[in-house]
Formats: structure tokens, sequence, C-alpha cells
């Protein structure tokens, strides 16, 4: 009998030490559900330390949150050093030593072979990919596919901020992803706060030209409803065209509406000097060119939307457009406050190289 009883407790004994050992095991292994921006529920094994981030832009905005602590191979269009693509210059040194995982580009398919040499716990992939097409890489992959989205070109809408947020819950980063996301909130409603009531009648006339489309472009090449120009306010004369986005105009619309500023994009700056040289009678009958008011900024699209450039150029345009709100702005200082807070000490570096490609913010001149 008492043998029965000491059988039976060396059973329960057992049967306890392993339950404890199945609890123990299912706490050490945890696992977060995401819906990602193609609404998608997506279950993650955590930690995460092995990352990669495919299409336009996805890698820009996963260096905002983790800089490159956790990636593992990168699109081969990252291999080459691109001055405008201000996260490959700011990690182009971890970047080359890479594995490809492979080609990249926005109209290119994933590679999941390549992808699962690496062997990544999570892939954010934006524009490649639809909910169909993602569910179909994981099934090939078998790795956790995250689809981000940063909503339309060059603005800063919610699509982004919700990219940043499940960046920030999957890499466990969430107080720095809020901080980007503050960040970026708080300079548009400054840029509101300062603009938003100054009365038309008093504000200048605004275009921006050259602007690149699928390719470089010269003067005729503006924008409708531009994303730099909105936060700000700005009295845009492309926007009486009534069409969003990329436009392009006969190059008299120009003279017909002269404007009292005009802003050229300094990636394709030397396509408007040659078109001077060819035709220098049309640009001199402009108001914008007799009162020396045409004006750079930088390029902000390449491989998608730069944020941190596209905000400098704000605080740029905002300084010439309305000097009294904004005279006390020194750019170069405020362009090392925006790279170092989206690359950390790294960025120091990016503004010295746009001005070694590109010039200083400044007033362009077309006869140089």
């Amino acid at each position: 009998m008492k043998r029965n009883v000491f059988v039976l407790r060396f059973i329960l004994l057992l049967l306890l030490l392993i339950l404890l050992s199945s609890l123990s095991f299912s706490r050490s292994k945890k696992s977060i559900t995401i819906v990602d921006l193609a609404g998608r529920k997506v279950e993650i094994d955590l930690p995460v330390k092995r990352v990669v981030a495919i299409g336009p832009g996805a890698l820009r905005i996963v260096s905002y949150v983790d800089q490159f602590n956790r990636i593992v191979g990168v699109e081969n269009i990252e291999k080459r050093y691109t001055v405008g693509r201000t996260y490959n210059m700011a990690f182009f040194d971890i970047i080359e030593k890479l594995p490809i995982i492979g080609q990249g580009g926005p109209d290119t398919l994933p590679d999941p072979e390549k992808l699962i040499s690496v062997n990544p716990d999570v892939i954010f992939v934006i524009q490649l990919l639809d909910k169909s097409g993602a569910d179909k890489l994981y099934e090939r992959t078998k790795i956790p596919v995250v689809v981000l989205n940063y909503g339309t070109l060059g603005t800063f809408d919610e699509d982004l901020f919700k990219s940043l947020e499940i960046i920030g819950k999957v890499l466990n980063k969430e107080a720095r992803a809020s901080a980007i996301i503050a960040y970026i909130k708080n300079v548009r409603n400054s840029f509101a706060l300062k603009t938003r009531y100054i009365q038309d009648k008093t504000k200048p006339s605004v275009y921006v030209g050259a602007l690149g489309f699928k390719g470089a472009r010269g003067i005729e090449s503006t924008q409708g409803y531009f994303p730099i120009f909105t936060p700000l306010y700005i009295k845009n004369v492309a926007d009486s065209l009534g069409k969003k986005g990329s436009v392009f105009i006969e190059k008299e619309m120009l003279l017909v509406w002269n404007p009292d500023i005009i802003f050229v994009d300094l990636g394709n700056l030397n396509l408007v000097k040659d078109d001077f040289k060819k035709n220098p009678n049309f640009y001199k009958a402009l108001k914008a060119y007799r009162n020396r008011s045409i004006y750079g900024i930088y390029p902000y699209n390449n491989y998608h939307t730069n944020v941190d450039t596209a905000i400098l150029d704000m605080f740029w345009v905002a300084k010439v457009v309305y000097p009294d709100k904004f005279k006390d702005l020194d750019i170069e200082n405020k362009a090392q406050e925006i790279y170092t807070f989206f690359f950390g000490e790294r960025g120091k570096k990016i503004y010295p190289e746009f001005v070694k490609a590109y010039g200083n913010l400044k007033e362009v001149n077309l006869e140089e």
C-alpha cells in the first residue's frame, strides 16, 4: 500500500515538473502579432535580432528607428554610394560589407532564396508586394513579412507614422519610433502656427521647377500642391492648374504666371543652366530673375522620400518666402540638427556632402 502511494506521489511530482518546464519554455519563447499596412495579421517571434528591409524607402525608415544595428543584408541598388539618399550616405561603410539580398528598385520582385540565405527574423517591405504577394513570400521563405507604406510621395501622412510604430514595436524601439513621429509632427505644427494665418495678398507668388520625374527634368517640370509648399501655406502658382502631383507646363505659362520667387531642384540645375544659355531672353523676362529671387532646393526623393531632407527644404523655403517669420533661422545649424536626429553622429557628415555635391542652399546664378 505504502509502495503504491509512493509511486503515485512520484508520478504526480514528475507531471508537475513537466508542466512547470513547459510553462517556462512557453514564457521564454515570446511573440507579438501586428497588423501591417496591407491589413495582414503577422506573428513574429521575439526578440528580433536579424532584419532585412526591401523596396523603396523600407531600409530608410528602419534605419531611422534602429540605425543599422540588426540589418543583415541589403539590395544591390544600395551598393553604390549615393549622394541624396541620406541613409546610404550615413551607413555606407556598413552597407558595402553586407550580403546582397536582391536587386532592388521600384519595379523588381523579391528574391526568396537570397532572403533565406541571410536568415532574417523578419522582412520589412514597401511597395513591391500587395497582400497576396506578401503571403506568397511568407509561404516561400517561412519568414514573417511585414508590409509598410510611406503614403503619398513626399508627404508625412498617417501611413508613414503607422509604419514607424510597427517597426518600433517589432524591434522593441517604441520610444524611438514615438520620438520620430513627434519630431515630424512638431515641425509640421510649428510651420502651421507661423504661416497659416498670413493673408494671401501679402504672400509672394512662388513656382518650383526642374523637379525630377522618372529622370532629370528642366524648368517645365513642376508640381501642383507641392509637398514642401503645402505645410507652409505657400502661394504656389501651379496650384491654379487644379492638378496634384507632377505637371509639365509650357514654358510660356511661366511667363504668364511670372512668379515673385522661383525654386529650382539643384539635382537638375545643370539642365536649367543649359536652357538659359539657349534662351536667355526667356529667363530675363521673368520677375524672379530680374529681382534675383531664384533659389535652389535639395533633391529629397531618392528611392522614395528622404524625410530628413524634405524637412530641411521646408525650413529653407520658409526662410526665403517668409523672411520676417524665420529671420533667426540658421540653415547649417538646422541641417545638422535634422540629420543628427535621424542618424545620430553619422548624420553630421551628410550636410557637408550635400554642399559638396550641390552647393549651399542659396540664390541661384543661372549665368555661372
